[in-house]
């Protein structure tokens, strides 16, 4: 009996905060606006208890403070520098219990779009959740900004370990441009041809494009694919010699920078 829901709140141009919440309760994931959060917590009868934070980029914590001028709740993250709202510093192989939503997660450090970065993962839900901020989008991945790209792709590597039925959200709905990449770079794939298809139909129907399974990002995500011949042919096509998986991933990463 699952004791919670998920809702996308939509903010900025593409943004999704995600509210994890029960008739009662409400923990949000990455509040970039807290406007939109407010009105979503009044027109349920909610009241907020947590916030989760993935990464310290502004779109993802400039509401945090409003929110917490209204409810003085915990914040789950990891302590950085220009992160100050930070009040539960979060490490790799930490736990963190939801208990009012019959969650917990396993804290995950994904660098390599951020140092700060990283994930919450619900093994024991069902299906397993992870919420993986910008390092994750359907179908493509996250800038480089800090960190190296190896550390990327590492990260990368690591979500697609996770079980495949595993629920991803991002905080961003870029599926359908990324999916416009995978067609150029991976044009041979029948499953890429038909993700641009469903995704057209759920934008269409102003629906998100957001959670997807981990084993679907594994079908249809170049940046999950680098050992696939048929990329690997493809960015030879381009002047790629290197074709060990970190080559691939840099390669991707700087051709999707620039597309």
């Amino acid at each position: 009996m699952t004791m919670y829901k998920i809702t996308a709140i939509p903010a900025f141009q593409d943004n999704y905060i995600w509210a994890i919440h029960n008739d009662r309760h409400a923990v949000v994931v990455d509040p970039g606006d807290a406007v939109p959060v407010l009105q979503f917590l009044a027109s349920q009868h909610l009241e907020l208890t947590g916030i989760l934070c993935t990464h310290r980029h502004h779109d993802h914590i400039g509401g945090i403070s409003k929110l917490r001028a209204v409810y003085n709740v915990p914040v789950y993250g990891r302590r950085h520098d220009k992160n100050p709202h930070i009040t539960h510093d979060l490490q790799e192989d930490g736990k963190l219990a939801l208990d009012e939503f019959g969650l917990w997660f396993d804290i995950l450090e994904i660098p390599g779009h951020l140092d700060d970065h990283v994930a919450f993962f619900a093994p024991t839900a069902s299906p397993p959740l992870l919420f993986c901020g910008d390092v994750l989008f359907g179908a493509g991945c996250g800038k480089n900004f800090e960190g190296t790209v190896n550390q990327l792709h590492h990260s990368l590597q690591r979500i697609s370990r996770l079980p495949g039925d595993t629920l991803a959200y991002c905080a961003h709905e870029y599926t359908a441009s990324n999916l416009r990449f995978a067609l150029v770079c991976d044009p041979d794939n029948p499953d890429v041809q038909l993700r641009v298809e469903q995704t057209q139909s759920l934008r269409a129907n102003n629906q998100t494009t957001v959670p997807f399974s981990i084993s679907l990002e594994k079908a249809t995500n170049p940046f999950m694919r680098c050992s696939q011949p048929g990329i690997i042919k493809v960015l030879q096509q381009r002047g790629l010699t290197d074709t060990s998986e970190p080559a691939v991933f840099a390669a991707l990463r700087a051709w999707r920078d620039s597309f």
